[in-house]
């Protein structure tokens, strides 16, 4: 709820407010209101703020793996949405050590993973302003309602970083809702020896006089907070090319120093042929291990624009890790990051999938979520089906006789711990195949590739794909919907 305009005494008594805990004073007139604090999400009403569209980060960290220690400075340019007095960024433990908008200092609070910035002059709702924060400290890592770990975590000599759902506040301060995505510049500096990995394209790799190894990584297209990565440590690396578009276009695949930066387009915007760079890095313990299945990715990455339509980002890769520190693997964008474990042909062509299905496409919220995980476990059926001889069908009928994906819908998760829970997978992929067998091959085919156009790096909800489907297939499904997607219990047969 927007707060109402405040004068006189109030104002001055905010102004205290902000500047409880030792912060910067600001002066000038302030004539907007506070952007809210959180986005009301189901799970995570705290996460996310209001009063600001962000628009691009560009951070840059300084990382000594020694002490775990993290320098950093996070220059957030954003939109305003109303008249704003102070704004709020998502920010969980750090140090904040300075603060400004447009150059001006700012005043800045904590209070929790909150930090208020109330900048010298009031931004008027539509113009675009730019919020440096400066922070250090030893990330830590969060433990989720279901038990994972997620975060900054610390590896042997290293750290990488994963963030679904709320552990990318632990190393950036930001707008950290899936709702507003924003484009990247992530400048990493490590000690001599080490590298750094994060997503998108590698634009600069560079050593300093005092031997520390800096790289900058660039995110053109859209990207949720959740999705942004690093890893330090030491890697080998590879370098191929992939089809982007899914023509039967060539894959030039090798090994070699993937420190050049990729000039290949996969955004999907041009006609003709377009190819876009895969770079890979492993942790040496596990490289021999994972070479074969690495060397795969140029391959499945252009199976699955086949089917799901061009590839929508400029770059693309792995980063595998050796097992202890990593419980699962995510999906982060561009480059996904997999435990030594979990790097399988199943869960890769999981993990590629969503680039199309959950980074590309964004769930508007949390409870959306099935829109990310159905539809990728559905493209491990699909690839099974295609390439392995075992029908969807097949898939759909194992995931039908287990209990456990009849807990709750995939559209209704209880609460924040079962986000993660089998029904969103299996029963996710589930509505699909009966979404299938109800409007034809050719049809499903057409909402497979339309709906990651239709809604391409933007959000999406429950309801538009609901809508998308019936204006595609021009079917009423409510029936589907209510039984497959909203249902409580499991229909008498599959």
């Amino acid at each position: 709820m927007t707060q109402r305009h405040r004068t006189g005494a109030a104002a001055a008594l905010v102004a205290l407010a902000l500047c409880a805990g030792g912060c910067t004073a600001a002066t000038g007139g302030v004539r907007g209101t506070p952007g809210a604090s959180g986005l009301r999400d189901s799970y995570f009403p705290k996460l996310g703020n209001g009063g600001y569209d962000a628009v691009h980060y560009a951070l840059s960290l300084a990382y000594d793996p020694g002490t775990g220690r993290l320098d950093a400075t996070a220059a957030i340019t954003a939109r305003a949405t109303q008249d704003l007095s102070a704004f709020n960024l998502d920010l969980d433990g750090l140090t904040v050590t300075g603060a400004t908008v447009d150059g001006a200092p700012a005043a800045y609070n904590r209070a929790g993973h909150e930090l208020t910035l109330r900048p010298h002059d009031e931004i008027p709702e539509g113009t675009e302003f730019r919020a440096i924060v400066t922070y250090a400290g030893v990330p830590e890592a969060i433990t989720d309602a279901d038990g994972s770990a997620e975060g900054w975590l610390r590896t042997p000599g290293g750290a990488v970083a994963v963030g679904e759902p709320q552990g990318s506040m632990t190393w950036f301060p930001g707008n950290h809702h899936p709702s507003d995505k924003a484009a990247y510049d992530i400048t990493l500096t490590v000690p001599a020896g080490l590298d750094a990995f994060s997503n998108g394209v590698r634009t600069e790799r560079r050593t300093g006089a005092d031997g520390r190894v800096t790289s900058v990584w660039h995110s053109a297209e859209p990207m949720a907070s959740y999705l942004a990565t690093v890893a330090i440590g030491r890697y080998e690396t590879g370098a191929a090319t992939a089809d982007a578009d899914g023509d039967g276009g060539g894959t030039d695949t090798g090994t070699g120093s993937a420190s050049a930066p990729g000039s290949a387009s996969a955004s999907g915007d041009g006609p003709g042929d377009r190819s876009v760079p895969v770079l890979t890095a492993v942790d040496p313990a596990v490289a021999a291990g994972s070479a074969a299945l690495r060397d795969e990715i140029p391959v499945i990455l252009g199976r699955q624009a086949e089917r799901f339509g061009p590839y929508p980002f400029s770059a693309a890769g792995v980063i595998v890790e050796k097992d202890g520190t990593l419980g699962y693997a995510l999906e982060t964008q561009t480059r996904p990051v997999f435990p030594a474990a979990s790097f399988d042909r199943t869960t890769l062509v999981h993990e590629m999938a969503h680039q199309w299905f959950g980074n590309s496409v964004t769930p508007a919220t949390w409870r959306d979520l099935w829109l990310n995980e159905g539809f990728a476990t559905y493209a491990e059926w699909l690839y099974t089906e295609e390439y392995e001889n075992v029908p969807a069908r097949t898939h759909f009928e194992r995931a039908f006789a287990q209990d456990a994906n009849w807990t709750f819908p995939p559209a209704a998760p209880p609460a924040a711990e079962n986000l993660f829970d089998a029904p969103v997978y299996q029963r996710g992929a589930m509505v699909l195949h009966k979404l299938r067998e109800t409007v034809g091959d050719d049809a499903f085919g057409e909402i497979l590739r339309g709906w990651p156009a239709k809604y391409r790096h933007a959000n999406a909800t429950t309801d538009d794909f609901t809508a998308y489907a019936e204006s595609v297939s021009g079917k009423d499904l409510d029936a589907l919907w209510d039984v497959w997607l909203y249902g409580d219990g499991r229909p008498a047969k599959p």
